[in-house]
């Protein structure tokens, strides 16, 4: 659906003319134009993605509390560091995890508020 034109079936187009009174090539268009990029929608579902396992939320709560370092990591998810490293790319992947490198040790902190922000929202959301 690249157009205007391309509202599902005559059905789609009989019940925007039912919904608005007048000709609904105007509201077609403006309802168009919501239509996400694909680059948008694939970076959200990257960081979706990251966001939907366990692990990787524990590894994010942890980091809330400050700068880790990988073996502290592990120690967290009691996991080994091939465990710990494949989360915490992930988390890099998507723009939620920062590293950096000390001597031969790596450290991880949050990316950004925003990640912060994105968890607080998670638990404000009522699921019952």
């Amino acid at each position: 659906m690249d157009s205007e034109s391309d509202i599902p079936g005559d059905v789609g187009r009989e019940t925007l003319e039912r919904l608005y009174d007048e000709n609904p090539d105007d509201q077609v268009s403006e309802l168009v134009g919501y239509r996400s990029d694909d680059e948008t929608l694939e970076g959200e579902r990257t960081v979706f993605r990251a966001l939907a396992n366990r692990d990787r939320l524990q590894l994010l709560e942890a980091l809330r509390h400050g700068e880790l370092c990988g073996c502290e990591l592990m120690i967290i998810l009691d996991a080994p560091q091939s465990t710990v490293a494949t989360h915490v790319r992930k988390l890099r992947e998507a723009g939620l995890v920062k590293s950096r490198k000390k001597g031969r040790w790596n450290y991880y902190r949050i990316a950004d508020t925003a990640v912060e922000d994105i968890l607080g929202l998670a638990a404000a959301i009522d699921t019952d």
